[in-house]
Parts: structure tokens; C-alpha cells; sequence
């Protein structure tokens, strides 16, 4: 018998499928799962419904795109796409893109490749994410892979190698496209950025040539942007904590996140795929030295995230706001300035400190877009 090295990070597949959807459907919580999914209906129906799936295809065609069209249609305006029609379904992608929610960024992902009748990609989530049985056994039958975010060195090199040798494997052999984000952890302050380390990760199962192995990839940058930024009041406070002494998360903390990203409203929502970096650009970045062919490809992933980042209202009142400006004031009317400054006082109205740099923090969050777009060279909050 043939051992499969990535049982412990790869999505559940044959007659793990069935068992897991068992274990959903007989735990407690999916009463309050349905009451949101389908109020003043018998949670029993629902879990009738999981009970008789058998497969994760059907999962997420029943069950997930169900859930996060609902969040959707609860918490935002208008969800708009642009990009996909690039995108075809013999070809398998790497999807990298800017990190802003923690659960929402890749669902709504899948939520568009399903309506365009393109295949959905697996999602690489943080282990830390993974609290209990219950959230992997939906996590993994919702085509999660682990990222292994624990151990020594030792322990973290061997697993950076396997999800390497992993997603590779996925991508290269048409399996499969893969969702990761830019970097580890959502953007905090608005700089959405590529870390180089991520993409050293995918280098270490390449065979050496560093066109043709992330040429194997087609890496396909997305760009992500909301109207309302999921969690800003806690990033903001993050950030305003960080400034004076090492942030360390509580206990249910990253749930909280979970959780706030998704009943908050978000306003209007944009996804843009961007063009598969080609060969021609992959060979720029390979005829430079080691480590700066890897800062280039991570500048060339950036580019193409900033320049089809939707720029909302918000952001451009927050950059005149900030910066004390009338650099955008004929994209926005009074009133809708006056709305903004509102929410944005509002959110600082309760917070226990310094309350004009915490709003500035805020304003920031919103208008570091902007400068990214523009080419300029954005405040970037160093992180712990």
C-alpha cells in the first residue's frame, strides 16, 4: 500500500468524504448554522440535507455556495468581478491574492469560479484557524489544504516542503487550482504586499530552473477589494497596540475575527483575476540574482493587485480626510463625506486610547489603497 505523505494537509477525498459529512451533520451548532441559512425552517432539514451528501463537490455546491451567498446578500451591496473570463478549465491555476478576510476572500472566490461553471480551487488556511474537529471536518470538505503554522524550525521547514511539493503537484498535473494568500495573515493596514518567503516556499520542490518551475504554476494574482474594510476597528486596534509593545492574540481571538469579517457589512465588494504572469516575465525576474529574482516577481504579483484594485468612495475620502486634501472631493459629495467621517467616528467613539491616532489609524486602513495604486510608496505598518 502506497502512503500518501499528504494525508494530514490535503482535502478529504474518497470515504473520508462521506464520514466527515456524517460528523457535520450530527453536530450541535448546525442548529444555529440553519436558523441563519434557513430561518423559520426545522434545522432537522438541514441536517437531513448534509447527512445525504456524500461527496465535497456536493457539499459546496449545497451547502457552502448556499452559505456565502447568503452572507453576501446579508452583510454587502454588490458583489462584482471582472477578469474570469480569462480563466479556463483545462488549465489549472496557482490564485494568489491580497489577504483582507480571513474566511471571506477565498469563499467568495469559489463562490464566482462556481457561477461561471469553472472549477473551484483548493484553499491553502492556516492550522491555527483549524480550533476543533468540527471546523476542520467543514474546512476540509470544503477542499481546505493545512498550512502547518507550528513547531520548530526543523518541524516548520518539512512542512513548508510538503505544502511546496503539494500545491506543485496539484497545479503542474491539472488536478487541481489553489487559492493562498500573498502573505501569512491578513493585511492589517491597508499595504497589501507579496511576502518574498512565499514564494521560496513554492521554489523548494522546483527543480531548479525558476522559469519553468513557477512557469509550472501560472501564478494568477487576485485582486480583492471591499468598500468596507472586514474588521477595521480590530486591525486598527492591532496596529495601535503594536506600536507600544508586542501584540499577542487572546484565546478565541482569530473565531472573533472569523466571525466579525463575516456579519459586518462590507459595502460593495470587487474581485479582479489578473493576468497568469507569462515566461517573459518570469525570465526578467530569473536572470537576476537569488534573492532579487524573488523580490521581483513578488514586485510583478504587486503591480497587478494594485493596479485592478477597485478603488471605492471610501478610500478616496480617506486619503482627502487623512492627507487634508481635495485630491479626489469631485468622486464623492458632501453628504457621502459626512456619512464617512461619521463611521469612522463612530468606531472610534468607544475605543480607550488616543483617539485621534487611532482614527488616523483607521483612515489609513482606507487610504493606503490609494497610494498603492498610484505607484507611491504607501505608510507601512511594521508588524510584530
Amino acid at each position: 500500500m502506497i502512503k500518501d505523505k499528504f494525508k494530514e494537509i490535503r482535502p478529504y477525498y474518497g470515504e473520508e468524504e462521506s464520514k466527515a459529512l456524517a460528523r457535520i451533520a450530527g453536530h450541535p451548532v448546525l442548529d444555529r448554522i440553519s436558523d441563519f441559512l434557513f430561518p423559520g425552517e426545522s434545522p432537522e432539514r438541514f441536517r437531513k440535507l448534509i447527512a445525504g451528501l456524500d461527496c465535497v463537490s456536493d457539499f459546496q455546491s449545497q451547502v457552502m455556495l448556499h452559505a456565502i451567498k447568503k452572507i453576501i446578500e446579508k452583510t454587502a451591496n454588490k458583489l462584482s468581478y471582472s477578469g474570469h473570463e480569462k480563466l479556463l478549465n483545462h488549465k489549472k491555476y496557482l490564485f494568489i491574492s491580497n489577504h483582507r478576510d480571513i474566511m471571506l476572500d477565498s469563499a467568495i472566490i469559489q463562490v464566482i469560479l462556481f457561477m461561471n461553471n469553472l472549477d473551484t480551487s483548493e484553499m491553502a488556511v492556516g492550522d491555527n484557524l483549524i480550533t476543533d474537529e468540527f471546523i476542520e471536518d467543514v474546512a476540509r470538505s470544503n477542499k481546505m489544504i493545512k498550512v502547518i503554522r507550528q513547531g520548530n524550525s526543523r518541524e516548520l521547514y518539512k512542512a513548508s516542503l510538503l505544502l511546496s511539493e503539494y500545491i506543485r503537484n496539484r497545479v503542474s498535473s491539472g488536478k487541481s487550482s489553489v487559492w493562498i494568500a500573498q502573505r501569512n495573515g491578513r493585511t492589517k493596514n491597508g499595504v497589501d504586499l507579496t511576502e518574498q518567503g512565499l514564494l521560496k516556499m513554492f521554489d523548494m520542490s522546483g527543480g531548479g530552473c525558476f522559469v519553468d518551475d513557477f512557469g509550472d504554476l501560472n501564478i494568477t494574482p487576485v485582486s480583492i477589494s471591499y468598500e468596507y474594510e472586514p474588521c477595521d476597528y480590530l486591525k486598527a486596534r492591532e496596529i495601535y497596540i503594536s506600536r507600544r509593545r508586542k501584540y499577542i492574540k487572546e484565546p478565541g481571538e482569530d473565531l472573533n475575527s472569523i466571525l466579525t469579517g463575516i456579519l459586518q457589512y462590507k459595502g460593495n465588494i470587487h474581485i479582479h483575476f489578473c493576468n497568469t504572469i507569462d515566461n517573459i516575465e518570469l525570465s526578467r525576474s530569473g536572470k537576476m540574482e537569488k534573492n532579487e529574482k524573488f523580490k521581483n516577481l513578488a514586485e510583478i504579483i504587486d503591480k497587478k493587485i494594485h493596479e485592478s484594485y477597485h478603488l471605492w468612495k471610501t478610500n478616496l475620502m480617506a486619503f482627502d480626510i487623512l492627507n487634508s486634501s481635495k485630491m479626489y472631493n469631485n468622486n464623492y459629495t458632501t453628504e457621502e463625506l459626512r456619512n464617512f467621517n461619521n463611521y469612522i467616528d463612530e468606531k472610534c467613539a468607544n475605543f480607550d486610547g488616543d483617539k485621534r491616532e487611532f482614527k488616523n489609524i483607521m483612515l489609513a486602513i482606507y487610504s493606503n489603497p490609494v497610494n498603492s495604486s498610484s505607484g507611491k510608496h504607501p505608510f507601512e505598518e511594521k508588524e510584530n
